[in-house]
């Protein structure tokens, strides 16, 4: 049975992603890349769909023990565990070298004290857990071919095979070392070069520090902040600069349902929000990688604008589910691709045109076509902004004229409005601001419940949503207009959950709620940084950052936060890591420091 999501380690190399368990079992990777058809994908179902394993030696039956204690080394992706046992202390240091050549998970197990007999267990699968491919030797060497595919095992320790899985059984002292080294090959190619364990990992340590020394942010939530830029980084697509929501397909947002999806793609809005605290915190080279992809990925087309493409721009992102894999907890079903591409979500415009101000605001070299597509996306909104859509958060239910994705129409005119008054491209300024105000005012009138003094989610409905709350942050009202002040707090009484952290939208449990699905959901972490951020903006500061630092406590021990919190379960649910939640709290930090730094 697969660990707690908050019992996960993440590892990567920027093309793809493994989970480690805390008792030393890699649960997931998908190789090549983020989206490939998962290697290990135990995550999902059991041991028979793959896993490696590494961790001291325990009774035939017996749970693997957990590591006694993990950590990153310092400011980097290399995680260490520690297991302290009757017989000793060992420590496993895992890690995947920024690729140079074949994608490489590489495992050393190092002895402290005593003398720890250990054992490796892999059990490699294809297709998701699928296939059992065929495992032989070539040399001293280990490989798993079946397909297109192929796996080599590198390792100075003896192996034998037996039940369809590769095992090690090994004793380590104090300072002796033992590498194990998984590759990943297209199985008509040559074996990939052999590995280099340590000076893998010398590298991989020295990359990482040199790219955090790149960071500006000096503040009283360092720590936090860098670990979430490490965490985006890692979410990065490397080749193509595209970054994925999250590495992982199907963990649930609520345990034993239905929601479950997979996150393994760029979705426009993730990633413009990622890229803005990317280029807050001094990230200009991953912010002009981003508009180069985003510029490749909507070329010729950008009126068709998809939610979300693939890491290289991909259009096609087919909805399949995988009915051998039982799901996370018994979660299904397990969801490859993602029907929600094809959806209309009118706010992607304003996310993307605030990414792109934004990176013309910060120097960002200036690109004559990113310019373009920007007032063409206008001349899109300016035919189709007061249409309904499916809404920020991709609703399966009928389409509704959401506040939210209005108020972003606003932001995107909004913005190509100030890059026309900087006198750096030409279009119709008097029209554009004309239909600025005309959003404006809309939104106003139908998206804002008088009685009851707050904005609603769609015209003319009573319920709230959490996405209301970036009404002042996007400078659509000032913070201090009755309207901003009322709507953030019926967001406190109306979708706050007990101890203070908010949910999307009000779900329905067995019935279909407003957004066509049945079940309900945790608390939407996004949601609550925003609610810290509103809070900090209105002055009350301390509300603000007592709120955010129960947020940091919901971060697994090594930093890393799910999709959302579930308050019965008091546990992380969703998608894991997610952008979507350790962007705002970089967002966060950086708000209720400069709010210290004036004295707020």
């Amino acid at each position: 049975m697969a660990g707690r999501i908050e019992d996960y380690a993440l590892i990567g190399d920027m093309q793809t992603a493994a989970l480690v368990c805390r008792d030393g079992t890699a649960d997931w990777l998908c190789l090549p890349r983020f989206d490939s058809h998962a290697t290990f994908a135990g995550l999902l179902g059991t041991e028979e769909h793959g896993f490696w394993r590494i961790g001291p030696a325990h009774p035939s039956g017996a749970a693997p023990p957990h590591a006694d204690r993990r950590r990153y080394r310092g400011d980097s992706l290399v995680l260490e565990s520690e297991w302290d046992t009757p017989r000793g202390t060992v420590r496993v240091i895992d890690f995947m070298p920024p690729r140079d050549g074949a994608p490489q998970l590489i495992r050393i197990v190092e002895g402290v004290s005593g003398r720890v007999p250990m054992r490796s267990s892999l059990r490699m699968r294809f297709s998701y857990g699928r296939v059992v491919p065929w495992v032989h030797k070539v040399g001293d060497r280990t490989v798993a071919v079946a397909g297109p595919d192929s796996v080599w095992l590198d390792t100075s320790a003896e192996t034998f095979g037996k039940d369809l899985t590769t095992y090690s059984d090994f004793t380590v002292s104090p300072g002796e070392r033992v590498a194990f080294t998984i590759s990943w090959q297209p199985s008509h190619r040559e074996a990939p070069a052999l590995p280099d364990p340590e000076g893998s990992l010398e590298a991989t340590e020295e990359f990482w520090r040199e790219w955090v020394e790149h960071c500006t942010y000096h503040g009283p939530y360092r720590d936090a902040v860098v670990r979430s830029l490490i965490t985006l980084k890692a979410l990065t697509y490397a080749p193509t600069g595209g970054i994925v929501a999250a590495p992982t397909t199907s963990l649930p947002e609520d345990i034993g349902g239905s929601r479950n999806w997979d996150y393994r793609f760029t979705w426009l809005r993730d990633a413009a929000i990622t890229l803005s605290s990317l280029l807050r915190t001094g990230y200009r080279e991953e912010a002009r990688a981003w508009r180069e992809w985003l510029l490749r990925a909507v070329a010729g087309d950008p009126e068709n604008l998809q939610i979300m493409y693939g890491i290289a721009g991909e259009r096609e992102l087919g909805e399949a589910e995988l009915p051998w894999l039982p799901g996370y907890e018994n979660s299904s079903p397990v969801r490859i691709g993602n029907g929600a591409a094809g959806q209309l979500q009118l706010d992607v415009y304003g996310e993307v045109t605030e990414a792109l101000h934004l990176a013309h605001m910060t120097g960002l070299a200036r690109n004559d076509y990113a310019s373009l597509l920007q007032l063409r996306l206008i001349g899109y909104l300016e035919d189709h902004w007061n249409e309904p859509d499916e809404g920020i958060w991709e609703v399966r239910g009928p389409r509704r004229h959401f506040v939210h994705s209005k108020v972003m129409a606003w932001v995107a005119v909004d913005r190509t409005i100030k890059l026309l008054e900087s006198g750096d491209v030409d279009g119709p300024l008097e029209r554009w601001r004309e239909l600025r105000d005309d959003i404006h005012r809309d939104v106003c009138e139908k998206g804002y419940d008088k009685e009851r003094n707050t904005f609603t989610q769609s015209y003319g409905s009573k319920e709230l949503d959490a996405s209301l709350l970036l009404i002042p942050q996007m400078g659509f009202l000032p913070p201090d207009d009755k309207r901003v002040i009322g709507t953030i707090e019926a967001i406190q009484r109306e979708l706050s959950t007990p101890d203070g952290f908010v949910l999307r939208y009000p779900t329905a449990g067995e019935n279909p709620g407003v957004d066509g699905l049945e079940g309900d959901e945790g608390a939407f972490l996004a949601c609550s940084f925003w609610l810290a951020d509103d809070l900090a903006m209105i002055g009350r500061v301390d509300e603000a950052r007592q709120l955010f630092e129960r947020l940091l406590a919901l971060r697994n021990d090594l930093g890393l936060l799910a999709e959302e919190w579930d308050p019965r379960l008091q546990r992380q649910v969703g998608n894991f890591p997610q952008a979507f939640s350790h962007v705002p709290l970089i967002d966060t930090a950086l708000r209720l420091t400069a709010s210290s730094a004036f004295g707020g």
